[in-house]
């Protein structure tokens, strides 16, 4: 009981005091260059500074993505057969028009025999059925010299015209036989050729790679079989995806530099080949391919790569630290430091390219120096100190007043 009576005048003291203090304390607390009262000298900001610069100005981007061969080709056989040998191996160099695998011809070349052999009885019977419309035709001559004397019926001219058709029809025959027998002569000659599958391509270099083989020497295939797959490397295509924000700054015919891990001492330069008109609804990026030229086929398709370019680019722009822009009323600003009164002027600006750490200010008659640290406690027309290191130095006066 008795503690209890000591306390709480304790108490009650406590509460006294820190209502005084309170009530004494200043109640003006605002930006860091008032003063206590509102009516005393001005509090100065401690802040950093960097002069603005004049100079070249780059929006460079990096892209990751990997390589793809330019054209895949996949040499199949269009008939079916045993592979008798294999001409090239993995990673074989290939030419184009070349020989890459044979197949056993045994049955091809039979063909072809049994094709010419019909073809030489066609011709044999083309050329009787040929002399039997001439006999015919000098009989209808002779019948019709008859007729005009009187010796001959009509009922004989209808005879001798008939076997005069009917000469005339066998030839026909023959002659359409003798095309069939060519078309399966030729057909017999292709199927043959078919045994020697060829790497063939159209357009492109004349020397690619085989990345890929599916059989060996003495497997059976079918026809359309996939034999081997042939890649171009020279050049070769690079391939990444870009978002929005750089997709509009691309175009076709843009310089690009490739580097990969495979090869970290060399860069390798190309161009953009082609942009795709949509974007990917799943990653919302679009497709981009790159042409690199590869005379030395160092680069491979699977290899990862990363691929930088010029988006952008200024010559004498005039130039501030990233850190020195502020956004105030939802627009970016800068801080300008006033050498003389030691006081900022707030400066509303528009900016451009942005790279590195600098932004180009795109206002071109800003000079001296920029707030780049203590934005936060600043106000148009503000007091500020800087650190001794910063201040600009004045010359020393001449004593000989020359």
């Amino acid at each position: 009981m008795f503690r209890s009576r000591h306390l709480i005048p304790l108490i009650l003291t406590g509460i006294l005091l820190a209502a005084a203090a309170l009530f004494f304390l200043p109640n003006n607390v605002g930006p860091a260059d008032q003063s206590p009262g509102g009516d005393g000298p001005a509090l100065a900001v401690p802040v950093e500074v960097a002069r603005i610069q004049r100079g070249s100005i780059e929006l460079r981007r990096t892209f990751t993505g990997s390589l793809e061969a330019r054209s895949t080709m996949a040499v199949a056989a269009k008939i079916s057969g045993r592979v008798a040998s294999i001409e090239v191996d993995l990673a074989d160099p290939v030419t184009n028009g070349a020989e890459v695998v044979i197949l056993d011809d045994d049955e091809e070349q039979q063909a072809l025999v049994q094709a010419e052999a019909e073809l030489a009885v066609a011709e044999a019977g083309l050329t009787e059925a040929r002399d039997a419309l001439e006999i015919a035709e000098r009989k209808m001559q002779r019948q019709t010299l008859l007729r005009e004397r009187g010796v001959a019926s009509e009922a004989q001219m209808d005879t001798v015209r008939a076997e005069q058709l009917a000469a005339r029809s066998r030839v026909a025959v023959a002659e359409a036989q003798r095309e069939r027998a060519r078309a399966t002569l030729q057909t017999a000659r292709i199927r043959l050729g078919y045994t020697r599958v060829m790497a063939a391509w159209e357009a492109g270099d004349d020397r690619r790679v085989v990345a890929q083989r599916y059989v060996e020497q003495g497997d059976t295939v079918a026809a359309n079989t996939t034999l081997l797959t042939i890649v171009e490397l020279d050049p070769i295509k690079a391939v990444v995806f870009v978002t929005e924000r750089d997709y509009a700054r691309l175009r076709p015919g843009q310089h690009v530099t490739i580097s990969t891990d495979s090869y970290e001492d060399r860069v390798f330069t190309g161009k953009v080949a082609r942009v795709s008109p949509v974007f990917e609804s799943s990653s919302r990026q679009a497709r981009v391919e790159l042409l690199v030229p590869n005379p030395g086929r160092l680069l491979k398709p699977g290899m990862f790569v990363r691929a930088e370019t010029i988006l952008d680019a200024a010559q004498d722009a005039t130039i501030v630290p990233s850190g020195a822009l502020v956004r105030r009323a939802d627009r970016p600003v800068l801080f300008l430091l006033d050498e003389q009164a030691m006081r900022v002027r707030m400066s509303p600006v528009e900016t451009g390219i942005e790279s590195g750490g600098r932004v180009q200010i795109l206002t071109s008659d800003l000079s001296g120096r920029v707030v780049t640290l203590g934005h936060q406690l600043l106000d148009d027309g503000s007091s500020v100190t800087v650190p001794a290191d910063e201040k600009p130095v004045t010359p020393p006066e001449d004593p000989t007043g020359s």
